[in-house]
């Protein structure tokens, strides 16, 4: 899951260019229409400004690197012309942007190239299971009610979104979830331009919204407009699209493109991960957005809906499977989705979420954790098959859990200190007293993209002495009364952490603090609920936070979490509501960001994702904790999963399987389960272990191999 921020020229030029579009002071009511057709000139006269401002700027820092060029020598000489060529690549960019015209644009089908070569993605394996029956209801938990149910806004960006936006609403095309091939989307075909930079789209005829509204070309860029404009507070949208996308065309209601700025592998992925916004539902689109939003869910291309009746707040959120769903019968698409509704209910404490399961009344339940798996699950539901148990080997990258350290914070800007508390950190304890040793030890951010992690890095290991050797080289050479170092001023090595209070993390973090102060390094453990600590995290206000960001493969992302425009505003503080949660900003990891964006081949894309997890891992602001390439899974007997040679258990490219939505309830094996558990009546025990997809070593997985590099596919929501 992915956010980016404004560089400081284009703050200016926007707030000059979109002061029209703001919310105005003196006005006594808020206006209630879209705004788009007003919005449209405005921005595209603030785009064309902009791009004349980067150019400008381009060319006076090319000037500058040329004279310096002049000069230097040896490795130096070597970092210059790396810029350069950067540069160099700015400016053709810029040229290219600049000659395209208008940021939205409108014309006919006359402009179509002649020459397009439509595809339509139908060469894929099928998804899911042909057996999959429709209906029943499915029950899951929520450790918390999320904040909003807006798709994008303030503290949109939180873990509930997933569940009813990004596995659900269609974009224009998606990525397979085993061959991470092109499939379709809301487009049933698609074409790329000579040159790779853009992307034509057909829409399906049949694409609706789930009130029946069809889905049009002008959708798309609705959906940029709600997200960029000034009546939300959206830096990586706003970013994203002004940095990303290069231009919309509409032909007419059915047919657009999407230009980037660059050609890309795998364009029509990047180009295509939008998903429409009904216009007819932000009629009322205006400075108080998120108020008055924020309990509303849009119609959706997808499969399910969330009704108003259905949000209970504080209590439960349902979704309903949309009647008459306009893509229930296609390819990629038929087998999935397949209960009528999915009931999603908050249950805060972990164990009485485990009870409910166990007494029936939740369908499924993770049981990765060793004490689940290997103690609580050995219950009489498994022992008699009403409960079935499976150990899933997926092919997802490793999830960066580790430690986020705020650099803006002292003493965390001091390199020193951070190398030390990498070494003061003991994962390796809690690994193998919490998890039995079942779980690896995470080595580096990104790990696991096959040919864009470098596996040479290695996590720097618990060691007192080597963290009390780095605590002293950054002036912690006193230690107190309480064991804890000094400064010889008095400063403490104390700093807190922030973290999402479960029984779980206490634990976790009750032994890396006594691990830590065997070091003389204090951490206070700052648990807060789920909620409120990711809001502390997001408005920069932590020290160290746990944190576990979900990044889309097939491609590593650092912009969001690197780039300086995400981590300071214009005055030079901690820009919130980005995930750049570090505070970090260099000119090399700017760089090096965006050039990972833009690259061309494999070994560049290679090239720039190894120097980045180089440089986290040498400047140490990232302590990497734990990972996991498996999911346990309990199971109701009547909850059906794929077992066919196109799907054995779910798609091996997930996080978590419920995610791709190919299960289903068999509602003859409920009742047939809750007759023989009336009854005492037993069934076989069902443990199993699907390894089908399993990487084992340095295997390499078809659908990641040389020739066809992948894109980040998650833009702005």
């Amino acid at each position: 899951m992915r956010r980016i921020r404004h560089h400081l020229t284009a703050l200016i030029a926007g707030a000059a260019a979109l002061a029209g579009l703001a919310c105005r002071q003196d006005e006594t009511e808020v206006r209630r229409d879209l705004g788009f057709d007003e919005f449209v000139p405005a921005y595209n006269r603030h785009i064309a400004n902009w791009l004349t401002e980067q150019n400008e700027a381009t060319l006076r820092e090319r000037e500058r690197i040329t004279a310096e060029i002049a000069n230097a020598q040896g490795a130096r000489l070597e970092s210059l012309r790396i810029i350069a060529e950067g540069l160099d690549r700015d400016l053709e960019k810029w040229r290219f942007r600049s000659g395209l015209g208008d940021y939205f644009r409108f014309t006919t089908l006359d402009e179509l190239p002649p020459d397009l070569v439509w595809e339509d993605g139908m060469d894929q394996p099928e998804i899911g299971d042909p057996a999959a029956k429709k209906g029943g209801v499915f029950r899951r938990f929520i450790p918390s009610f999320p904040p909003t149910i807006r798709p994008f806004g303030e503290n949109a960006n939180n873990s509930f979104r997933g569940e009813i936006y990004e596995a659900i609403e269609l974009p224009l095309v998606n990525l397979h979830p085993e061959t991470m091939g092109l499939i379709p989307g809301c487009a049933h075909r698609w074409a790329v331009s000579a040159d790779g930079r853009t992307t034509y789209f057909r829409i399906d005829p049949e694409a609706r919204y789930s009130d029946g509204v069809p889905v049009l070309a002008r959708d798309f860029m609705v959906s940029a407009y709600i997200r960029i404009s000034d009546h939300v507070v959206n830096p990586y949208s706003k970013q994203y699209f002004r940095e990303n996308v290069a231009q919309f065309t509409v032909y007419d209601d059915r047919t657009l493109s999407i230009s980037l700025p660059e050609a890309k592998y795998l364009a029509p992925a990047v180009a295509g991960g939008i998903p429409p916004s009904p216009p007819h539902f932000y009629a009322e689109y205006g400075p108080d957005y998120n108020e008055r939003y924020q309990w509303r869910f849009p119609p959706t291309t997808g499969a399910y809906e969330v009704r108003e009746a259905d949000i209970v707040k504080g209590a439960s959120i349902t979704q309903t499977r949309v009647k008459d769903w306009w893509a229930r019968d296609r390819k990629y698409y038929r087998h999935r989705y397949n209960p009528d509704k999915i009931v999603h209910t908050v249950v805060r404490d972990e164990s009485k979420a485990f009870e409910l399961f166990r007494a029936g009344e939740l369908d499924t339940f993770y049981l990765t954790r060793p004490d689940y798996w290997y103690e609580k699950s050995e219950m009489e539901p498994v022992y008699k098959g009403y409960i079935e148990r499976v150990t899933f080997y997926n092919r997802y990258p490793k999830v960066p859990r580790g430690l986020y350290m705020n650099v803006s914070k002292p003493p965390l800007d001091n390199r020193d200190v951070r190398i030390g508390i990498q070494h003061a950190v003991n994962w390796r304890k809690v690994i193998d007293v919490m998890f039995r040793g079942d779980y690896q030890r995470l080595n580096a951010f990104n790990e696991g993209y096959v040919h864009f992690s470098d596996p040479s890095i290695r996590a720097r290991p618990f060691s007192i002495p080597q963290a009390r050797a780095a605590f002293a080289a950054a002036g912690f050479t006193e230690e107190g009364p309480d064991g804890i170092l000094r400064r010889p001023d008095g400063t403490r090595l104390s700093l807190a952490v922030t973290y999402p209070a479960t029984p779980v993390t206490d634990r976790m973090f009750a032994i890396l603090r006594e691990e830590a102060r065997s070091c003389g390094f204090e951490l206070r453990l700052d648990g807060l609920e789920t909620t409120v600590a990711y809001k502390k995290g997001m408005q920069k206000q932590h020290e160290l936070s746990l944190g576990s960001w979900l990044i889309t493969p097939p491609m590593p992302d650092f912009h969001q979490f690197l780039h300086s425009t995400n981590a300071f505003d214009d005055k030079g503080n901690p820009r919130p509501q980005t995930n750049n949660t570090f505070v970090w900003g260099r000119p090399d990891t700017d760089r090096l960001s965006e050039r990972l964006r833009t690259s061309r081949t494999i070994e560049e894309l290679r090239d720039a994702a190894w120097q980045l997890q180089r440089i986290i891992h040498d400047e140490a602001f990232f302590s990497p904790g734990y990972s996991v390439d498996f999911v346990r899974l309990g199971s109701w007997r009547w909850v059906r999963w794929p077992d066919c040679p196109e799907t054995r258990f779910c798609p091996p490219v997930i996080y978590d399987p419920h995610e791709v939505f190919v299960q289903w309830i068999d509602e003859d094996k409920k009742r047939e389960t809750l007759e023989a558990r009336r009854k005492g009546i037993g069934f076989p025990e069902s443990t199993r272990v699907i390894d089908d997809y399993r990487i084992v070593g340095d295997e390499t997985p078809e659908s990641a191999e040389p020739g066809t590099p992948p894109e980040p596919t998650n833009p702005p929501r």
